[in-house]
């Protein structure tokens, strides 16, 4: 009998393509604090770090990972995106196979992108892609990053479309170009083969094809069978959230379209999925952000990474308004880009430490250093895995989940100078940026064992007692960043 029932059990995982995540396993939102993601049930704090976006598309991916987890990381990002050097796509591409020439292209239409300019593809030395034909690599490359991160407990925050790959030289190359595949021209898909200006400028397309927009039925198939077959793979994974775009500012239609396609899918399944979607401006208060902000039955969570561009009090003054405008239904604010690196162009290695801080005291549930391409992020170098073992270090010793962001307990101090979160009466968590010497309103309360922490090095670095009081003046023992950790004596 009890083999009988395994069998039918199997058959109807088999059969009936039942998946059985999320059901008290793998990511989910904390139900005690929705302001926090939860594993396995358990609140936990998504903190990471890694050398590409694209993760999946590199060499020694498990190698990186470990590296990760060594550091105490959970959480990394994967833009479905293939328009860095050695990337593949997710279709088949032929060599020696002439595409045919379209009647409404000269013949010099061929002449595409940086590579293809020189020969026109008729010759048969450059590849065409078949929209219809899979990669299989591609799609095994992105189960094998969704099973190794499952297996080291580390989160994945996918996004399926980057306009990146949509505009300028990676469109030269993409194989959606009209001129780059056999199943469409320029004139049956509605798509150019060059858009040369910034995709902000949302020249193409290709973001319009649902039937809301402009109903590209040709092209919105070719989409949804992609998308489609990374839900094949990644609903089959507890470890998975989910944003539509990198850094949009197109119609909000498009990602909705998205949104419920996921879930349908999602449900079809027996799954729960979390996803959201990614605006493109950098002030959080601006309308485009409302669209997830004011949409909880479509965006579980809030991406609010470009918050990442503001520096100093202003970056954590922002963050706060919107801490607080999901205070009626609270759900996490993730960070899975943090940007700043020496060289780069959003600001310095000093602007991306405090950011990861701030963010962290100023209740998101997720951090992420930003990838080191071209300096825009500390990826998942030295310096940035300190910061993440200390932050985990931390957690381990406070109730994490109990404290809130209080700047308003912190007097006698300048802008961007400390930043406090806390439940108080109970435990404080004090940053400071740089030193400095602040007063920290904690009355009725007993003493308070403090303990400081360098996050440059990891290492505790000495304990402080604080006599019970309505006023304590706290001063870093040295200039740099330093952290405090406060506890009554009762925990």
């Amino acid at each position: 009998m009890r083999n009988l029932i395994r069998l039918i059990v199997c058959l109807l995982i088999v059969v009936g393509n039942i998946s059985l995540v999320n059901a008290n396993n793998g990511i989910g939102i904390y139900t005690e604090n929705p302001r926090y993601w939860s594993w396995d049930g358990q609140p936990t704090l998504l903190i990471g770090g890694s050398v590409e976006d694209n993760l999946f598309q590199i060499a020694g991916l498990e190698a990186h990972l470990d590296l990760l987890v060594e550091s105490g990381g959970n959480y990394v990002r994967n833009t479905m995106s293939s328009r860095d050097p050695g990337d593949i796509w997710p279709f088949r591409k032929e060599y020696g196979r002439v595409g045919r020439l379209a009647r409404d292209e000269p013949w010099w239409a061929r002449f595409t992108g940086r590579v293809s300019s020189l020969l026109p593809y008729s010759v048969g030395v450059y590849p065409r892609y078949d929209l219809n034909e899979e990669n299989p690599e591609y799609w095994r490359r992105f189960e094998a990053l969704l099973r190794l991160a499952s297996e080291r407990g580390i989160v994945v925050q996918i996004e399926l479309w980057d306009r990146f790959d949509y505009a300028r030289d990676p469109w030269l190359l993409n194989p959606y170009n009209p001129a780059n595949n056999v199943n469409y021209t320029e004139r049956e898909s509605g798509l150019e083969s060059r858009y040369p200006e910034h995709p902000g400028r949302n020249h193409n397309p290709f973001f319009r094809s649902i039937p809301e927009l402009e109903d590209n039925a040709l092209l919105l198939g070719y989409q949804l069978k992609q998308v489609d077959r990374m839900l094949s793979i990644s609903l089959r994974h507890d470890n998975v959230l989910y944003t539509i775009s990198n850094e949009t500012n197109g119609d909000p239609a498009w990602s909705a379209y998205w949104a419920r396609h996921i879930r349908t899918r999602a449900a079809e399944q027996g799954v729960t999925v979390y996803l959201t979607e990614m605006w493109d401006a950098r002030d959080l208060s601006d309308p485009m952000h409302n669209h997830t902000f004011d949409h909880p039955e479509l965006y579980d969570y809030m991406d609010v990474s470009q918050n990442n561009h503001q520096v100093g009090q202003q970056h954590w003054d922002n963050l706060y308004r919107q801490w607080q405008r999901v205070a009626e239904r609270p759900r996490p604010l993730n960070n899975v880009k943090i940007y700043g690196a020496d060289g780069g162009r959003f600001a310095t290695t000093d602007d991306a430490v405090e950011r990861f801080w701030r963010s962290l005291l100023g209740g998101a549930g997720s951090v992420r250093f930003h990838r080191p391409e071209q300096n825009f992020g500390l990826g998942l170098g030295a310096l940035a895995q300190k910061q993440i073992r200390s932050a985990r270090m931390l957690s381990a010793e406070l109730n994490w989940m109990a404290m809130e962001p209080r700047l308003d307990l912190l007097s006698d101090l300048d802008a961007n100078e400390a930043f406090l979160m806390a439940e108080p009466g109970r435990q404080y968590l004090l940053f400071f940026t740089g030193g400095g010497e602040v007063t920290l309103r904690a009355s009725g309360e007993g003493p308070l064992r403090g303990r400081w922490l360098r996050p440059d090095t990891a290492q505790w670095a000495g304990e402080s007692r604080f006599a019970a009081g309505s006023e304590i003046r706290i001063s870093a023992p040295t200039d740099g960043r330093w952290l405090l950790m406060l506890k009554t004596d009762s925990l």
